[in-house]
């Protein structure tokens, strides 16, 4: 039986530990690799909220914000490790080939030996430091900044998002009224044919009907060029797969209902993701006064050592005698003349802060007139969607008598033509009235500060 010494078996338990633990830290990666180059989900049927949600989830922006929150906690966890006690370890090991020679009283004396080995055990603590009582001051308003951007993104990420969509849902619909219409003229085409066989009507007739047809199918064409630009922004809004089909979702009749907004909501600024971020810029900066004027007040801090100290002319021997010592040390350090630097870093400090105010009186003055003006264009926006909406039915009446007029032989080609052109106008126009609403009662309600994303 081969026998193994306490050293060897040490060694070989050490080497098989970091075996696994190398074996685990791989794993984790090809895991972490793995996760993060895993393709997003794909939505089946996307509806408005379904697409906000996905946004706000797979942006890289937004990732990108929530990674700096973990940077930043970090930073502030480095910050304050400053605060618990510094322990160290050196070690040397010093082989003299020629030791030093010194003359003592008129005799040259070799002081030390060939070799020398130490090892020295070191701690430290700070007692009072500007700089870590500023990190331990403000760990959890610059914590709070961090979510503070995450937030602002994913505010502002919503609005585009939502914008996009109702764009993407704008040009569908005209795509759709395309549809019914070229189904309508084919008919109207049709029937003009029949009257001009049956010697009721003249080329005219036929011919106009074929080029009403002819611009509808080039204007739907031109519509599903234009959509298809849109959802590739759409997208890349929401970080989603450029390979992947997008299906929309959606019900007119609910958006509808949708679009009532209280128009006589007070403007509160407390409820703005800016403001909030301003609010803590300034506490930041109130903190950063207050640590340009602790400059002028010492740092205290408590070191210690215990040294380990071998010395032998035979190297085998070194560590068969120890002469070791060890010390304890206070100290006091206090700048007393650094050119006027200090006074200056306060000075600066201060106007920083006074500026800040200025930012916060800016943005009321700016937010007071955002919130005038998303107002203004939502009045003006619905007040053109109920009349759109008129529209609409006046002119499918018009048509529809119209149309029953000149199959009777009372009314002339023509006015079928304008009638038709008249409709498709109406019902266009509605629905980008309808998505005009909407967008314009996002812009109100982010004013407002409704739109948060904690």
């Amino acid at each position: 039986m081969k026998y193994c010494s306490k050293p060897q078996k040490t060694m070989r338990l050490a080497l098989s530990s970091a075996f696994l633990l190398l074996s685990f830290l791989g794993t984790v990666t090809a895991q972490n690799i793995q996760e993060n180059t895993r393709e997003a989900p794909v939505l089946e049927q996307a509806t408005l909220q379904e697409v906000v949600a996905y946004a706000v989830k797979n942006q890289p922006v937004i990732q990108q914000s929530l990674i700096d929150e973990q940077i930043t906690a970090n930073q502030v966890r480095s910050k304050l490790a400053d605060w618990y006690p510094q322990i160290g370890f050196n070690y040397n090991l010093q082989h003299n080939f020629i030791v030093q020679t010194s003359i003592i009283a008129g005799n040259p004396v070799k002081l030390g030996v060939n070799n020398v080995s130490s090892a020295q055990f070191t701690l430290s603590q700070q007692i009072f430091n500007r700089d870590v009582l500023l990190a331990n001051r403000t760990k959890g308003d610059v914590l709070f900044a961090a979510s503070q951007n995450t937030s602002a993104n994913k505010t502002d990420l919503a609005v585009n998002v939502s914008k996009a969509f109702y764009d993407v849902l704008a040009t569908t619909q005209q795509i759709s009224v395309a549809d019914e219409d070229i189904v309508r003229l084919e008919r109207s085409l049709k029937d003009a044919q029949n009257q001009y066989k049956s010697g009721l009507a003249d080329k005219i007739d036929f011919k106009r009907a074929t080029i009403s047809l002819n611009n509808t199918r080039a204007n739907k064409k031109s519509n599903e060029q234009i959509l298809k630009a849109k959802l590739e922004y759409l997208k890349s809004l929401m970080g989603y797969p450029l390979d992947k089909p997008l299906k929309i979702s959606y019900d007119t009749l609910q958006m509808e209902r949708e679009i009532a907004l209280d128009t006589l909501q007070n403007l509160d600024l407390n409820t703005r993701i800016e403001y909030q971020i301003l609010g803590t810029q300034k506490k930041l900066a109130e903190a950063n006064l207050q640590y340009n004027k602790w400059s002028y007040l010492p740092n205290l801090s408590l070191n210690g050592a215990y040294n380990l100290n071998f010395q032998n002319n035979q190297f085998t021997d070194l560590y068969n005698k120890n002469y070791p010592n060890s010390f304890g040390l206070l100290t006091l350090s206090l700048p007393i003349y650094q050119g006027g630097k200090r006074k200056a870093n306060t000075k600066q400090a201060e106007w920083q802060l006074k500026r800040l105010d200025w930012d916060i009186k800016g943005l009321q003055n700016s937010a007071s007139s955002e919130y005038a003006a998303a107002l203004a264009g939502y009045k003006g926006n619905l007040t053109n969607l109920l009349a759109q909406k008129e529209n609409v039915e006046l002119a499918r009446e018009v048509y529809d008598v119209i149309q029953l007029q000149y199959k009777s032989g009372i009314k002339t080609y023509l006015e079928v033509v304008t009638s038709e052109t008249d409709l498709r106008l109406a019902r266009i126009n509605y629905y980008n009235a309808l998505y005009q609403v909407l967008a314009s009662k996002i812009d109100v309600q982010r004013a407002l500060g409704q739109i948060n994303y904690q």
